[in-house]
Order: structure tokens, then sequence, then C-alpha cells
């Protein structure tokens, strides 16, 4: 079934068309589940420990790729709804070609100080040379990365949303493949881990690149075309939320980890390393949902069909609130054997762990409303409400809630500081959707 960005969109029309980003996101976020899987069972608990302290800095880092990707392709969707095809193609190739650029600065960056960011996150000795292996192979396929951030959303928009998800499948397996690999049967060790993603990211990269830049069915090509700086600032504008979103969660992991390793040492930096990678996989489907929906409203609005965003609207939200209360009740259901399958070599870390994420879990109930009711805002090219929103959940309310709840509730006051924090964040985010639906008529 062949599916327009001009459609009307039942439930089922809509499901068919987001599910391939949802897909998408949750081979995504194997890059690092798998490292961490193979890392822990395979290599040991400081090298564990080591990819959960430099995998928020890389992520931190990728943020371009998320920016230039979901406001980057609002514009452009909104060019075409507007009818500007070559318009919209102009767009596109000048904000891959820059989010390359920066992507390149940025690694060589990274690789050139990764020892002094290891020693400010607290790593020393053994602890502190894993670091420096695993960083420094990240940072020099990050340009891979975040070509593979940006095309996630560019696919969509160019209505080709299977294509991103058979490049994710591709590329996870590869990951996965490599990490046996170089982990299991070469014995490289944390090296071999951050290889294998370092590979998986490359060909995510590299692919599209190639697509786009010969002839295609899809409704964008990579081509020649100029600067434009209010162009590359409007679409960083648009897209400050999800670089507020990523690198305040990078920031926040961070924190998180200070304050774990003050409560409970290596293993409580251990534990959190494992929800988090559970947490990537179920955060992954309202992610993959936001970037599949997004393009469809930037469509509308721009084509001034406001029927079609009303409905869009309606029917967002119902899917977004069904599928937290299933996916709190997964989380709970099956915590023990997921916690089991990354930390059952130790019993101690895995009760500890268990614990920890069905306080987490908690948060699963609100935290698609957040997450989409930011990235809602970024497809209406309301950049600043979007940000705003994402800060304050992402940074502000995070930070205060993981410094303040532990001197309450001790370590069950970490885990259950994104519980919190999500609740304050669905508070601003249904004050914004009602200060708004005037302006946008959504509603």
């Amino acid at each position: 079934m062949r599916i327009q960005l001009s459609d009307h969109f039942s439930y089922k029309r809509l499901l068919h068309f987001v599910i391939s980003p949802v897909f998408m996101m949750v081979f995504t976020s194997f890059y690092s589940i798998v490292d961490g899987l193979f890392v822990s069972n395979f290599v040991g608990k400081t090298p564990f420990a080591a990819v959960n302290l430099i995998m928020p800095v890389a992520m931190g880092a990728g943020v371009i790729g998320f920016m230039v990707g979901t406001g980057g392709s609002a514009v452009v969707a909104i060019a075409l709804g507007e009818g500007k095809k070559e318009q919209a193609n102009r767009y596109f190739s000048m904000l891959i070609y820059a989010a390359a650029l920066m992507s390149a600065v940025l690694s060589v960056l990274g690789i050139v100080f990764m020892p002094e960011i290891s020693r400010a996150l607290g790593a020393e000795g053994e602890l502190l040379q894993n670091c420096i292996i695993y960083g420094r192979i990240l940072f020099a396929a990050l340009p891979g990365f975040v070509l593979q951030c940006a095309f996630q959303n560019f696919f969509v928009t160019a209505e080709k949303p299977g294509l991103s998800l058979k490049l994710s499948v591709f590329s996870g397996i590869t990951n996965a493949v490599l990490d046996f690999v170089f982990i299991v049967v070469f014995k490289w060790g944390i090296a071999g881990a951050a290889l294998a993603t370092a590979i998986g990211e490359i060909l995510g990269g590299v692919l599209p690149v190639l697509y786009f830049s010969r002839r295609n069915s899809s409704l964008l090509r990579l081509q020649r075309t100029r600067f434009e700086k209010k162009v590359l600032m409007r679409a960083f504008a648009n897209g400050s939320s999800e670089m507020v979103s990523n690198l305040s969660s990078s920031l926040v992991n961070i924190l998180y980890n200070f304050q774990l390793m003050r409560l409970a040492g290596e293993n409580g930096i251990a534990a959190y390393g494992v929800i988090m990678y559970v947490n990537f996989a179920f955060m992954a489907i309202f992610i993959g949902y936001s970037i599949g929906s997004a393009p469809i409203i930037s469509y509308h609005y721009g084509a001034g069909n406001r029927t079609e965003l009303k409905n869009l609207f309606q029917k967002s939200l119902v899917l977004i609130g069904t599928g937290g209360v299933a996916m709190l009740a997964l989380a709970e259901l099956f915590a023990s054997p997921l916690v089991e399958v990354f930390a059952g070599y130790d019993a101690e870390l895995s009760a500890m762990t268990c614990h920890g994420f069905r306080l987490y879990a908690l948060s699963f109930v609100i935290m698609g409303f957040n997450i989409w009711g930011s990235a809602f805002f970024t497809a209406l090219g309301d950049g600043g409400v979007s940000a705003a929103i994402s800060f304050l959940r992402a940074f502000l309310f995070q930070t205060v809630v993981v410094i303040v709840l532990p001197l309450l509730l001790g370590l069950d006051g970490i885990w259950l500081a994104i519980v919190a924090a999500e609740f304050l964040a669905v508070i601003v985010t249904v004050t914004f959707l009602m200060l708004k639906k005037e302006q946008y008529q959504y509603t």
C-alpha cells in the first residue's frame, strides 16, 4: 500500500506509515544495547562501566544529526506541502552537506581530547584506559552516526520510511554480528565493541548518501546547492528542541553517573547502564512514532489542511496514551528476564537493576506525551515551544530531581527521578497545547 503525505490518515494508514520509523529507531538503539550486552557478559564490569560513561558523550556529539534531521525535515516537508519541490531538494542537500562538515570537525576534536574528557567524567586507572579506547573509535565514526540520524527523518519526508527501516536493520545486524566476531571470537575486548559500532554507523550514514545522490523514486535527491544561512538557521532553530533534548539527556546521564558512583559505586553505574539499554528500546517506540508522524503534520500544515491536522492530533493522542499503558505493563511483567540478559552473571547487580527498572518504568505512561508534544511543535515550525518542552523535560526538571530526590529517598530517588521529571514536563506540554490550539487550529 503506497501512502503519500497528502493522504487522509485513518488509524490503520497512520500506523502503517509510522511502523517503519518505529522499528528503525528500535534497531538504531541496538548500537548501544548490543555493545552493552557483549561487553557486560564477555569483557567485564569495568569495561562495561566505561561504555556507560562514554556513550552519553558520543550521543551528545551526535546531536547535530538529530537537530538537522528533525528541524530540516520540517522545513523541507513544509516546502513540499507548498508545492516547491526544487526548493525542497536544494534545502535538503545543503542541510546534509552542513551536517557532514560539522560532524567531521567534532570528530577530530573528540579524538584529540578524549583523555581529558574521560578524566573529567571521573575515570582513572583501568577505567580511564577503556574510556579512551572506546571513545576515540566512536568519535572516528561520528560523521557516519550524524548522517544516519539525519537521514532517518529525511527518508520519512521522502515517503520512503521502509528504506530507512531496511538500512537500520542492516546496520544493526552488522553491528551485532561484528560484536560477536570481534569480542567473542577475536577477543578484542572493548576495542572490538567500539569497532563493531563504528562500522555499523558508517554503513548507516554512507548508504543513504549513495541512494539520494542517484536518480531515485523518492521525493528528494542530493544535488548541487548553495549555502543559505537563513534556511540553515531556521532548520537549527526548528530542530533546537531535539538538540536540547539529546544534549540535555547526555549531560543528565553524566550527572546520574556521578550520583550513582557516590551512592552505589561501580555497581550503580552498571545498573543504570542496563536500565538505559532497556529504556532505549521502549523509548524508541515513542521517538519512532514522532519521527514518522512529524512530516505528515508538517505537510498538512504547509498545505493549510486544518481538518487533517485535527485528525492527526486526535489520533496521535489516543495512540500515545494506549502505547504508554501497554509499555508500562510489559516493562513490569518482563523486568526480571530483561535485566538477566545483561546482569545475570552477578546476583547483587541483577537485584539492584531489576528493582530500579521497575521504578523507572513508571515514567512510560507519560513519557510519550512529552516526546511527541515536542516533536509536534517542531513539525509545525514552532522550534521555540518545542525547545522549551525539551529543555524543561530533559535537563532542568531531571537535574533538579536527581539532586534532590536521593537526599530524601536514597538510591530509590535516582530511579524515581525520571518519573518526577516526566510528570512535571507533561504539565508544561499540556499547557502549551492549550495555549497554541487557536494559533495552529489542531483542535
